[in-house]
């Protein structure tokens, strides 16, 4: 049936010359929708494994409503983007430049800036979830220095939100050249993303040696192992952001694909940080303040010695993990 359809030119004619690029808008909007399925599936297992403990905590249906509010952005940015490559290539397909000049031309219609929105909200979201890691990380030891490295990140985050507001107002609403403010944006979201992780996973790993002097490596496994830093401090989204915002700087169209990598690898990061806070075993304020580490076992008996030593404390609750 699809033979009886007239082409609209020749089947074997040679492609255009924005044949290639117009490959990675195909490309990114397949790694969107992969992205979100695997969303879909961390959405549920953290819901349905806050839903049981709703009645423990009012922070535990704050993140409820933090995971409801993150699927909708989500699913509003996978619309959006869906709906966009059907605009380039269904409904404008002839358009002169083909869907590659089309996305260029038309990056103030309403699906796109609908498009910009969703993902600059659902950065927001992410970037204030590591922050508040990255405080509760570093308040567990010195609440002074966690307010002093906190506040450029802050201040950063604040930063970001401005300059964003304005390239999302400016590209709605003067249709204006927003490519400054829009480079603008990504270079300080990756440079707070980077700060951020950072800061966890020099204090993580600082006190991770200082209790490896002291116990086997099983012991405090699920706070200080390699994973557990790398969850804490949202570590896989970082090195996607980076690889973006690089692709971006240098103008090659890859850049479509690893958009979709870098939002896919946050909402990733913040789920798995939302599961580990549940569970408690995430890291938590008072750690430095408790007295046992219930995860310790030993084989033998300790000497008076060995009881009296000072040794690194962890949590013996998750009633702090949150």
């Amino acid at each position: 049936m699809l033979n009886s359809l007239p082409s609209s030119r020749p089947s074997d004619a040679p492609p255009g010359p924005t044949t290639h690029l117009e490959t990675y808008l195909l490309a990114g909007n397949f790694v969107v929708g992969v992205g979100y399925g695997l969303q879909l599936i961390l959405w549920f297992l953290c819901t349905s494994y806050l839903w049981r403990q709703r009645s423990r905590s009012w922070k535990i249906i704050f993140l409820l409503c933090f995971l409801a509010l993150l699927l909708s952005v989500e699913t509003i940015y996978a619309i959006a983007e869906a709906h966009s490559i059907q605009l380039a290539y269904v409904n404008h397909r002839g358009y002169p430049g083909g869907p590659w000049q089309y996305q260029l031309d038309k990056q103030n219609t309403p699906t796109t800036v609908l498009l910009h929105t969703s993902l600059f909200t659902l950065t927001f979201l992410g970037d204030s979830l590591v922050l508040w890691r990255c405080w509760v990380v570093w308040s567990a030891f010195e609440t002074c220095a966690a307010i002093l490295v906190n506040i450029f990140p802050a201040l950063s985050l604040l930063a970001s939100v401005v300059v964003g507001v304005l390239w999302i107002v400016t590209l709605s609403t003067y249709h204006a050249d927003s490519q400054a403010l829009e480079t603008a944006y990504y270079a300080i979201s990756i440079i707070l993303n980077g700060l951020l992780t950072s800061l966890i996973t020099f204090k993580l790993l600082s006190y991770r040696r200082s209790v490896l002097k002291l116990l086997p490596s099983e012991h405090g496994s699920q706070y200080l192992s390699l994973t557990a830093i790398v969850v804490e401090s949202a570590a896989i989204h970082t090195a996607f952001a980076l690889v973006f915002v690089v692709s971006y700087g240098l103008e090659s169209p890859i850049n479509e694909m690893f958009v979709g990598f870098a939002s896919a690898a946050q909402q990733v990061a913040t789920y798995l940080i939302i599961y580990r806070v549940a569970d408690g075993k995430a890291w938590t304020r008072g750690m430095q303040h408790s007295k046992t580490m219930t995860s310790m076992r030993f084989d033998e008996p300790q000497t008076d010695s060995q009881s009296s030593e000072a040794l690194p404390s962890l949590p013996n609750s998750d009633s702090d993990a949150v």
